[in-house]
């Protein structure tokens, strides 16, 4: 099935390596970081601990990939081949890429740093999982909806997109560092990383169960899963959710869920095809993926991350940079003329759309 392009032309220049998107009169020879790098040095940075303890990344298989920048950047966590399968969706490092035409009156907001240098250096989770940001068939080439979602807005502000590695754990640091201008690693704000980070809401944050196709009952609230075996991250945000859960059940006298942890997504995965989990909690926008590609699996309910709250996934920001708004505008217009909704076809998770996005601060979450 072929996949929907952006009607407009992109006025930035692709380079076949690199991946970099350069408007040649936005050329800029270097970057001055000074002012965030001085913050790191005076230790004025959240501790990682406190960053970790609500953590919320989609499963992986695979081990990390090295540090580095670029969508060539070689490493572990490709996708399982096949190009574009009856899904429909293209896995391929060859795909085209979804683009969309500059806003000259958006750009223009700005801070002055991000508009002289030309360029958005954008942070992503090497090590997350399909569809949001993993290695195509060919095993050199990132692809997935946060990489998609960050290029159209770097198109929309007019700057060069720039993409870099890093880790869940990692990201905090090297944000305050200086290191990248945002992150797309399927982050959820909420009230501890407000005190840190700033940020552009692109997306809402669920949880699903997957479950063998054609099972038993409907896993959706703490009842659902009394007596049941739920696979499940360590130390992730589904986790504390089920937790949670389970006091609910035991408070109320009912046998609560036995929560299994497996060291990778593939053994989770044969675990569920065998039987000896009733079900897997995990994002829903991975195991939409999964469910998609596969006829033996189906998903079941919906959670919001941020339960028994709500949170929206967003794009990350140094706190004080000035990039939340105009990112949040540039978001905006790409809702309205519909080039936002195509990233999210592409990858099957319309379902998660927004009708507007927002900065969020500490101020004003």
């Amino acid at each position: 099935m072929s996949m929907p392009i952006s009607p407009y032309p992109s006025p930035l220049r692709h380079h076949p390596t690199t991946g970099l998107h350069r408007p040649p009169h936005l050329r800029s020879p270097s970057r001055h970081l000074l002012s965030r790098r001085t913050l790191a040095a005076a230790g004025l940075l959240l501790p990682v601990g406190l960053l970790a303890a609500c953590s919320d990344p989609a499963p992986s298989a695979s081990a990390a990939p090295g540090g580095g920048t670029g969508s060539g950047t070689s490493g572990s966590g490709a996708s399982d081949g096949g190009g574009a399968p009856a899904s429909g969706i293209d896995t391929s490092g060859t795909q085209e890429l979804i683009r969309a035409e500059s806003d000259p009156e958006i750009a223009a907001q700005l801070p002055a740093e991000i508009a002289d240098s030309g360029v958005l250096r954008v942070g992503i989770n090497g090590t997350s999982a399909a569809p949001l940001s993993f290695l195509a068939d060919d095993n050199q080439t990132y692809i997935g909806s946060e990489i998609d979602i960050a290029r159209i807005v770097a198109d929309k502000l007019g700057l060069e997109f720039e993409l870099k590695l890093t880790t869940w754990e990692n990201w905090p640091l090297k944000l305050e560092a200086g290191e990248f201008d945002v992150v797309h690693a399927n982050v959820g704000i909420n009230a501890e990383r407000l005190q840190k980070f700033d940020f552009a809401s692109y997306r809402a944050a669920y949880m699903s169960f997957l479950v063998k196709k054609g099972a038993e009952g409907w896993l959706e609230d703490p009842d659902s899963l009394s007596g049941r075996i739920i696979a499940v991250g360590a130390a992730t945000n589904q986790e504390r959710i089920l937790t949670d859960w389970n006091a609910e059940l035991e408070a109320a006298g009912k046998e609560p869920a036995e929560l299994k942890h497996y060291s990778s997504d593939a053994d989770t995965l044969l675990a569920l095809g065998a039987g000896r989990v009733d079900g897997y909690l995990s994002p829903y926008a991975s195991l939409s993926f999964i469910a998609a590609r596969r006829d033996d699996f189906e998903l079941q309910g919906r959670i919001n991350a941020g339960w028994p709250d709500e949170t929206l996934v967003a794009g990350t920001f140094a706190a004080g940079s000035g990039l939340a708004e105009p990112y949040a505008a540039a978001l905006n217009a790409l809702i309205a003329d519909g080039t936002y909704a195509q990233v999210l076809e592409r990858w099957q998770i319309s379902d998660e759309a927004l009708a507007e996005s927002r900065a969020h601060t500490q101020e004003n979450p």
